[in-house]
């Protein structure tokens, strides 16, 4: 069948003027090369011959946010298109929160696990972002804890979450200290 490819930021978050992330595209496949989009427009090609793409964002700039796009190709022809994923370039002018794992960073598969991302500005919003996940999750805004009912291996990974301000002009946070979780 077509080869799946996936793309995601590595570390995943809004990322300050200067900052640098890296954008990852990886497919099953490990032969053909990689092109990444920004909108429509072509900004790199990698030959590839592993099953892994990484370019590169260093001293970011207003213009690096935006739509990216990976396009994986053999012999010219493109085989198969990620996902979008959106790059954020932000101040970030709060302190960053703390992410916690309840009951602990090494869990058995079916145990249930509360994630907590506390962050010391009042009235904010936390996303929580497991690299390798284009999908950001919203945590609750109430107590900025997300549950994990019945993890499974695939939960295992790198956490991180990162806040922002609820009112007309959002306000970022810089990204949490990351926390791995194993399920074993």
């Amino acid at each position: 069948g077509a080869p799946t490819i996936s793309i995601f930021q590595k570390p995943p978050g809004v990322i300050p003027p200067g900052g640098s992330t890296t954008i990852c595209c990886t497919c099953q496949r490990g032969y053909g090369s990689f092109v990444l989009y920004k909108g429509s427009r072509r900004l790199h090609t990698l030959e590839q011959s592993g099953s892994r793409a990484e370019f590169f964002i260093s001293n970011a700039t207003y213009e690096d946010r935006g739509t990216y796009v990976c396009h994986y190709l053999e012999g010219g022809t493109v085989l198969a298109r990620s996902d979008e994923l959106e790059v954020s370039v932000e101040e970030l002018r709060l302190p960053r929160p703390d992410l916690s794992v309840l009951p602990g960073h090494e869990v058995t598969a079916g145990a249930d696990v509360m994630l907590r991302c506390t962050a010391t500005h009042p009235s904010t919003g936390c996303y929580l972002y497991l690299e390798g996940q284009i999908q950001a999750q919203l945590l609750s805004r109430e107590q900025g804890d997300y549950n994990l009912s019945h993890v499974q291996k695939g939960d295992s990974g790198r956490y991180s979450c990162q806040c922002y301000t609820i009112n007309a002009s959002r306000e970022w946070s810089a990204v949490s200290k990351s926390l791995d979780l194993v399920v074993r």
